[in-house]
C-alpha cells in the first residue's frame, strides 16, 4: 500500500509560501484531506502543534517516510478564508499550468507583513493631589522636561503621543520613567491605514427605472431561494449599471454576506468608489496598486477579520479574504485587464465563477460590449442574460456618430490629425462652454504598415492578422512565422504612401495646441498620470471645468460620467483594428463604443466622430451604430471559420531559454514528440514561430500554438508536456515552459 504525503505551510503569510514541510498522511485521514485543508501538525524539537494548510499531496517525498512526522489531527469545520483561497490556487495551478507557489503568491495578495501603525496616548494615573507635589519637586531638582509633560497632564488627561514628543519636547526615556514610577499608562491602539479617510460621505441612492427594477427583483427571488447563478448585464453606456450594482449589493449585505466588486484599472476608482462609499461608507475598502505597502497590508487585515463587507479594486481585488462571500461583481467585464500576463496566467472572470461555486455566492458580469466569450455563455444558458437598452437617464440619450474617412481627408489634401469635420465641431464645443474628450487609440499598438491612400494593412495570407514590422525593414507574422520584405508600395493599390502608424497623446496635445489656442487642455496618460493621485487630479480638474478639452488613451473614455461632455472625437481608430491578435476587431468595436458613449450623458445632445482609413469595417461601422449584436454576428463568423476562441480553445505553450540552439533544438523535438498527440486527439498544432519579442535579457523565447474545441483535451496535453519535462530534470533546469490558455 503506498504512503500518501502532504506538503503543508505552517506560516501562511505570503513571504513564507516558498517553505513547506513534508509530512506522512495517517491512513485514517488519507479520504479526508485535500488541498487547502486545515490540520495540527507537530512542528520543531518538541513537537509543538502548530496549525498548518496543506498545499499539496502526492505519493512520493524527497525524504524517507520513516524520518517524516505524522499530520495529528484535521480541523474539522473551520473553513477559513485561508483554506478557501489555498484550494483555488491549486484550481489555478491545474488549470492554468504554473507551480503550485505562485499560484499561492498571487491569491495571497500581500507580500509582506510591514509595521502596523500604531496610535499611542499617554493617560493620566497619578491624583490631582500627588500630581501637584511632583510639579514642585520637579521644578526644585530643575528637570525641566519633567515640569512640562506633569503640567500637560494637569491641564488634560490624555496626551497624543505627538503632541508630547514633538511639541512638549518629551523624549521616549523620560515617558518610560513616568510610566514605571506610576504617573501614566499608555494606551496603544493599531490604526488601519484607509485610502478612502477624507472622502466626503453623501447620499447617492437613486430610484431606478423598470429595467433596472426588472434586473434586481429577478436576481434578489433568485438569491433568496438560495439559487446562485452567473448572471451577464449587458447595458448600452449609460444605462446605470453601477445603481444596478449597489442595489444587488444592499440585497447581499442584508443576508449578512460580503462583497468584491471587480474595476478593470485604476483610473476607474475615481469616480466609481466614491460613488460606492457615498452610498455604503465605511462598510467599503480599496484595493490597488498604487496603495502603500501599509495602505496594502492594513485593506487585507480589515478585510480578514470582517471589518469591511465591500471590497472594491482591480484584477488582484478577487482573491480578498473574505470567509462570507455573497457576491462577486465584475464591471466592465470585457476588459483585457481582467487577464494575467504572469503565471499563472488566470482569467479574472472564470476564477471569479470558481471562487463563487466553492463559497456558494453569484456573479453579476457587466458592461457595453460584453466579451465574445461572456455572451456565447449568455446565449448557451450558462449565464443569465440581462439586457438594459435605455440610458437610465430620461433626457440623456446615445451620441449622434459620424464615421469621417481620413483617405478622403488626405486625396482632398488635410494631412492634419484633425479631420475638417472634427475641427469645426470642436470649435462650436468651445464657442458653447461645453467640453470635448479626445480619444487616441493606442491600445494594441504595434508597429505594422498601412496604406493612407486606400486603408488597407499588411496582413499575413496565413493568419488574418496584421504583419508586424521589424528592425530589419521585414514584416513577419507571429502566429505563423510567415515573412516579407517591406513593399514599396501597396500591394492592394500601388499608392507610395505607405508607412509605419501612429501619434502619441503628447504630440495630439501640441497639435491641439495649436489649433485651438484659446482651449484649456489636459492629457491624461501614462506619463501625466504617474503620481499615487495623477488619475484623481486630472479627472477631478476636467470634472469641476478647469479644462476644454481632455486628450488620453484608453484609461479615459471607460467608466467615466462628465455631464458637460458633449463631443467625443476618436483620431484614429485604425491602430487597434490592425493589431496582430486575432481579437483586434473586438477589442476596436469596445473601445470605440464606450468611447462614443462619453458623450451626451448629462441632458445635453452628445455626437461623437470616428476618424479611420478603413470606414467599412464591421467594427468601426458596427461601432457608429452602438450595434453589438450585429457585430457578433460577423465577428463569431471570424472566429468560427478560423478557428479562435470562443469557437475554439487556444493554448499557447511559450518556450523560453538563454541558450538559442538548445531552444531551436526543444521547440523542434517536442513539435515532432506532439504530433502524433495532436492528430490522435484532433488537436490542431501550430508552430514553433518565434514570441512577438523574441529575445529579452539574454534570453531566446518560442512559441507553439494548439488549438481543440476541447479544454480538458489541450488541458492533458499540457500534462502530458509537464511530465515529459519532469523525467528530463537537466532539461527542464535550462528550459522554461509556460502556458496560456485563451
Amino acid at each position: 500500500m503506498r504512503t500518501l504525503f502532504a506538503k503543508v505551510i505552517i506560516d501562511i503569510s505570503s513571504e513564507k509560501v516558498d517553505r513547506t514541510f513534508d509530512y506522512c498522511v495517517p491512513s485514517k485521514l488519507e479520504d479526508q484531506i485535500h488541498v487547502g485543508a486545515q490540520v495540527q501538525v507537530p512542528f520543531g524539537r518538541g513537537n509543538t502543534l502548530r496549525k498548518g494548510y496543506v498545499v499539496a499531496l502526492s505519493n512520493q517525498t524527497d525524504y524517507t517516510s520513516s524520518s517524516l512526522k505524522e499530520i495529528f489531527s484535521l480541523e474539522k469545520g473551520s473553513v477559513s478564508a485561508e483554506t478557501l483561497l489555498i484550494e483555488l490556487a491549486w484550481w489555478m495551478k491545474e488549470r492554468y499550468g504554473s507551480t503550485m507557489n505562485q499560484a499561492l503568491k498571487t491569491v495571497l495578495p500581500v507580500k509582506q507583513k510591514v509595521k502596523s501603525k500604531e496610535s499611542r496616548k499617554i493617560l493620566r494615573r497619578i491624583s490631582p493631589d500627588s500630581l501637584e507635589a511632583e510639579i514642585d519637586k520637579a521644578r526644585q531638582k530643575g528637570y525641566k522636561a519633567q515640569v512640562r509633560l506633569l503640567s500637560a497632564l494637569r491641564d488634560h488627561e490624555c496626551l497624543e503621543w505627538e503632541r508630547a514628543t514633538k511639541e512638549l519636547g518629551i523624549t521616549p526615556s523620560l515617558i518610560r520613567t513616568a510610566e514605571k514610577k506610576g504617573w501614566i499608562y499608555l494606551e496603544l491602539k493599531t490604526v488601519y491605514r484607509n485610502p478612502l479617510d477624507g472622502k466626503e460621505r453623501g447620499q447617492s441612492q437613486v430610484k431606478l427605472n423598470k429595467d433596472q427594477e426588472a434586473v434586481v427583483r429577478a436576481f434578489a427571488q433568485d438569491y433568496r431561494g438560495g439559487i446562485r447563478k452567473t448572471y451577464l448585464i449587458h447595458g448600452i453606456t449609460g444605462s446605470g449599471k453601477t445603481e444596478v450594482y449597489m442595489e444587488l449589493i444592499s440585497q447581499v449585505l442584508q443576508a449578512g454576506k460580503q462583497v468584491i466588486v471587480l474595476i478593470p484599472e485604476i483610473a476607474l476608482t475615481y469616480q466609481t468608489v466614491l460613488r460606492f462609499y457615498s452610498r455604503f461608507g465605511d462598510r467599503i475598502s480599496i484595493m490597488n496598486s498604487r496603495l502603500s505597502q501599509g495602505e496594502r497590508y492594513d485593506q487585507f487585515q480589515r478585510a480578514r477579520k470582517g471589518e469591511v463587507d465591500i471590497m472594491i479594486g482591480p484584477r488582484s481585488a478577487l482573491f480578498t479574504p473574505f470567509s462570507n462571500l455573497g457576491l462577486i461583481i465584475i464591471d466592465e467585464e470585457h476588459e483585457s485587464a481582467y487577464k494575467s500576463e504572469t503565471a499563472p496566467r488566470y482569467h479574472a472572470r472564470e476564477t471569479a465563477v470558481k471562487r463563487a461555486s466553492m463559497q456558494q455566492a453569484s456573479v453579476v458580469l457587466g458592461s457595453a460590449t460584453p466579451s465574445l466569450e461572456a455572451y456565447t455563455k449568455a446565449l448557451r444558458g450558462e449565464y443569465v442574460l440581462f439586457t438594459l437598452k435605455k440610458r437610465a437617464k430620461a433626457d440623456s440619450f446615445l451620441p449622434h456618430t459620424e464615421v469621417v474617412d481620413l483617405r478622403k481627408e488626405l486625396e482632398e489634401g488635410n494631412k492634419s490629425v484633425f479631420s475638417r469635420l472634427l475641427q469645426k465641431k470642436i470649435e462650436e464645443r468651445l464657442a458653447k462652454r461645453e467640453q470635448v474628450m479626445l480619444f487616441m487609440n493606442r491600445r494594441g499598438y504595434a508597429n505594422f504598415i498601412s496604406c493612407r491612400s486606400c486603408g488597407e494593412a499588411m496582413k499575413c495570407p496565413h493568419c488574418d492578422v496584421t504583419l508586424t514590422l521589424h528592425k530589419d525593414h521585414t514584416l513577419k507574422c507571429h502566429y505563423c512565422g510567415f515573412q516579407i520584405p517591406v513593399p514599396d508600395r501597396c500591394p492592394h493599390c500601388g499608392s507610395p504612401y505607405i508607412a509605419h502608424f501612429g501619434a502619441g497623446t503628447q504630440k495630439i496635445q501640441e497639435l491641439a495646441e495649436k489649433r485651438f489656442p484659446g482651449a484649456r487642455i489636459l492629457r491624461m496618460d501614462l506619463d501625466t498620470t504617474a503620481g499615487k493621485n495623477g488619475h484623481e487630479e486630472i479627472l477631478a480638474a476636467f470634472g469641476a471645468g478647469q479644462a476644454d478639452i481632455l486628450i488620453g488613451t484608453q484609461m479615459i473614455v471607460k467608466g467615466h460620467d462628465f455631464p458637460k461632455v458633449t463631443l467625443v472625437g476618436v483620431i484614429a481608430a485604425d491602430v487597434s483594428l490592425y493589431a496582430p491578435d486575432f481579437r483586434a476587431g473586438e477589442k476596436t468595436f469596445q473601445l470605440l463604443t464606450q468611447a462614443a458613449g462619453r458623450a451626451g450623458r448629462g441632458g445635453r445632445p452628445g455626437e461623437a466622430i470616428i476618424q479611420t482609413y478603413n470606414p467599412q469595417h464591421y467594427s468601426i461601422s458596427c461601432a457608429a451604430g452602438q450595434d453589438y449584436e450585429g457585430f457578433y454576428r460577423m465577428e463569431m463568423a471570424y472566429r468560427k471559420l478560423m478557428g479562435y476562441p470562443p469557437a475554439a480553445v487556444l493554448l499557447t505553450v511559450l518556450l523560453s531559454s538563454g541558450d538559442e540552439m538548445l531552444l531551436d533544438r526543444f521547440a523542434v523535438e517536442l513539435t515532432r514528440w506532439l504530433d502524433p498527440i495532436a492528430e490522435r486527439r484532433r488537436v490542431q498544432l501550430i508552430g514553433p514561430v518565434q514570441a512577438p519579442v523574441y529575445k529579452i535579457n539574454d534570453i531566446y523565447r518560442k512559441i507553439l500554438y494548439m488549438k481543440q474545441q476541447n479544454y480538458d483535451i489541450l488541458i492533458q496535453i499540457k500534462n502530458q508536456i509537464d511530465g515529459l519535462l519532469e523525467i528530463n530534470p537537466e532539461l527542464a533546469r535550462q528550459i522554461l515552459v509556460q502556458y496560456d490558455f485563451s
